[in-house]
């Protein structure tokens, strides 16, 4: 059995921070980079079924530059059998929809049979690729995954999501099927340093989208459905304590909608 647990190199905002000259993103300069919260639980959770039962082999797989090999080789330290980083220079700009292709062409490559993704990034949130790659790959997919348990027969597993209102589904899940892991599934492990020390000899398989079949008007900017047209600080604001009676209140407050209004 074969589980493949796409991962994502993100930046940290600090408090200071400046936008790149093209005001479209943040200047790297002012960001700390890690391995994605929310992948660390998904990759915890397919490393605790590894453990769990034989022949059972983690992937660890991302789209991202030379760089991004820091966050492959804490997964192979944390219990990952193998990393896949793909990049090459014509993914810059590529969005939530791009990476879905490039990770729908790795399942193709590596046959897995379940797939786990963080719920969200913790840098942009939109929650998009884990829900894009079951959708291109046609597979069954549950999304805010809060408890998972393989079947005996490894065919199924029973799961729990969460809902809105505090409210969690029970379900049975055929597979193979894209699941997107929410926070407090688990604990994740800290690295031993003997699994940093054996992570930093291992090697790391390196593919580009040309590799991987896929042309280039299908990736980067090229390829995106969305695009960031600009970032920027939104305008500070400012509250007022409105005091008295209930009527002097409501009259204070038909005083400021005026004014807003120019009335």
């Amino acid at each position: 059995m074969k589980l493949l647990v796409p991962v994502k190199r993100v930046g940290v905002l600090d408090d200071e921070f400046e936008l790149r000259e093209d005001g479209r993103d943040v200047d790297p300069d002012f960001l700390e980079f890690d391995l994605n919260e929310f992948d660390d639980y998904s990759l915890e959770e397919a490393v605790k079924l590894k453990e769990a039962g034989e022949g059972i082999e983690v992937v660890a797989v991302t789209v991202g530059p030379d760089e991004a090999d820091d966050v492959l080789r804490k997964c192979l330290a944390k219990g990952a059998d193998r990393a896949i980083r793909i990049w090459d220079d014509a993914l810059e700009g590529s969005d939530s929809t791009v990476i879905a292709r490039l990770l729908a062409a790795v399942v193709a490559r590596e046959k897995p049979d379940l797939i786990f993704t963080g719920a969200q990034s913790a840098d942009h949130g939109f929650a998009q690729t884990g829900i894009a790659l079951a959708g291109l790959l046609g597979w069954a997919h549950v999304a805010v995954v809060s408890f998972l348990e393989l079947a005996a027969d490894r065919a199924s597993a029973q799961l729990r999501r969460e809902l809105e209102g505090g409210l969690e589904q029970e379900m049975t899940i055929a597979l193979p099927a894209v699941l997107t892991i929410q926070l407090g599934i688990n604990r994740p492990r800290y690295a031993s340093l003997r699994g940093i020390r054996q992570a930093a000899a291992q090697p790391i398989e390196t593919l580009t989208h040309g590799d991987l079949g896929i042309n280039d008007a299908s990736v980067g900017e090229a390829g995106a459905l969305s695009h960031v047209r600009r970032m920027y600080v939104p305008a500070k604001g400012k509250a007022e304590l409105i005091t008295g009676s209930p009527a002097q209140q409501a009259a204070k407050i038909v005083d400021i909608i005026k004014q807003v209004r120019g009335l």
